[in-house]
Formats: structure tokens, sequence, C-alpha cells
């Protein structure tokens, strides 16, 4: 063979092999690059995921809403629980809830008559605490108006009967018509006494605005499932797939008994 042609082919295989390196190459970038990409989709999609559960059931007017002011008869830890009831009852039933909440809507439909009965009988002390969940996670702010107008109507003796008008004309749930004081106020016509210039001015000012805006606080901080959150001295209740009105009821009683 001639030294021309063995030149040939020598110079043949550098090529040849320089341009394997080459590929080999691009190859380690690509999966450099697909792999930095991915992180960078992970990190990305869990700091997505972050945001919207550190703002989930926030509110955000809540640097605005003012001094704390708990409504009269408030009591429990930093006075968030409004009580229904006798004091001596020895059951408890406590009931976290948000105006806006379509569920919280179907538990008083459903529990409603039974809890009356148990409250009025001195058998069961009913501890109402209100949270903001749906104005974070839909918008606006009509959980927390409706949850301030309940804390004015128990400044005025009322806020039994008004905390069952305002589920018996909750809106849609993307509709926040709460968030108007002019319908809060209209709902306070259907409860005897309670549309005052009394009631008016708390609902308009925003009397209880950072008092709900702490008792939604420490709903999250009590990191419950969601709304309505239903505890029978303490244990949690609403998880119960068997539970109904007629259980309650015999839980009570035999209590009351024991």
């Amino acid at each position: 063979m001639s030294e021309k042609n063995r030149d040939g082919k020598r110079n043949a295989r550098e090529r040849l092999a320089a341009e394997r390196e080459k590929q080999k190459a691009a190859e380690r970038r690509r999966r450099t690059l697909i792999v930095g990409a991915s992180v960078v989709c992970v990190l990305g999609l869990a700091a997505v995921i972050g945001i919207v559960a550190a703002n989930s059931g926030k509110d955000d007017d809540s640097a605005d809403a003012g001094p704390v002011v708990a409504p009269s008869g408030a009591n429990g830890k930093d006075a968030l629980a409004i009580p229904v009831g006798e004091e001596s009852a020895k059951s408890t039933l406590t009931v976290w809830e948000d105006f806006r909440c379509p569920a919280c809507k179907a538990f008083e439909a459903a529990y409603r008559p039974t809890i009356h009965e148990l409250t009025e009988s001195g058998k069961l002390k009913a501890e109402y605490h209100l949270a903001t969940l749906i104005d974070g996670n839909m918008g606006g702010s009509g959980s927390r108006a409706a949850a301030n107008a309940a804390a004015c109507a128990q400044d005025a003796g009322k806020f039994t009967e008004y905390h069952d008008v305002l589920f018996e004309n909750q809106p849609e749930e993307t509709d926040d018509a709460y968030a108007e004081n002019s319908k809060l106020i209209e709902l306070a016509g259907k409860v005897d006494g309670l549309d005052t210039p009394e009631f008016r001015k708390c609902v308009e000012d925003g009397t209880h605005n950072s008092w709900v805006v702490k008792s939604n606080q420490a709903f999250q901080d009590g990191r419950f499932g969601g709304t309505p959150t239903v505890l029978f001295n303490g244990k949690n209740i609403y998880q119960d797939q068997t539970m109904t009105p007629q259980k309650l009821k015999q839980m009570v009683e035999e209590a009351d008994q024991g």
C-alpha cells in the first residue's frame, strides 16, 4: 500500500473519531439541558404550589382590617368562639364555618333543627368559629364581611337567628354578594329587632373585621381539612360517614345522662 493511501485512511479514521467525539459531546450537552430543564420545571411547579398553599384561605385585606374587637360574649382562646347554649351543658359542639361555603350550608340544613333542640334544652353547648376560606380560594371578601356582620349580630344578641338567615340565603359560591354591606343589612331585616343604627354602623365600619381575620388564622393554624369542621367534645365527627342528626342527638343524650 502506498504511503499516500495509508495517510488517507489514517486521516479518515481520525476524522471519524473526531466526529464521534463531537456527537458524544453534543449528546452529553443535550442530556444536561434536559435534566436542567426538568429540575427548573419541578422547582417552578413547587413554587407555584407553595404560593397557592400559602395564599389559600387568606384575606387580602387583612393588613387594613384595623384593631381586633371581639364580639360581645365571645369566649375560648383569644375570644374567638361565639357560644350558643348553656355553659353548664356536658357536651360541646365546635363548628368551624364559612358563610360562603356550600358544604356548610348543607350541614346546617341537615343538622340545624337538632342542634337548636339540643342547645335550647340545655344538653349541648355550640361554639361557632368563623373562617374566610372561600374568600381566599375564590377571591372576594364576602366571607369576611358576612362573618363581621354575624359578629355584629352577636353584639345585638341575635347571632343564632342571623347565622341561620345567612346560610338560608347563601349566594352561589362564585357570587360574592355578601361583600355588599347593603345585602347583609337587607338580610338583617329578616331577624326581628336586628336592623338598627348600631348594627348598620358595625357592619359598615367593619368593626369586627380584624377579629374575623384572627379567627381565620386560627382555622389555618389548626390545619383542618376544610369547612365545615365539626368537633364533638374535641373529636372530629364531620368525617364520620355514619354520622346523622339522630346519632348526634343520641351521643349528646348519653353524655348528658352520664
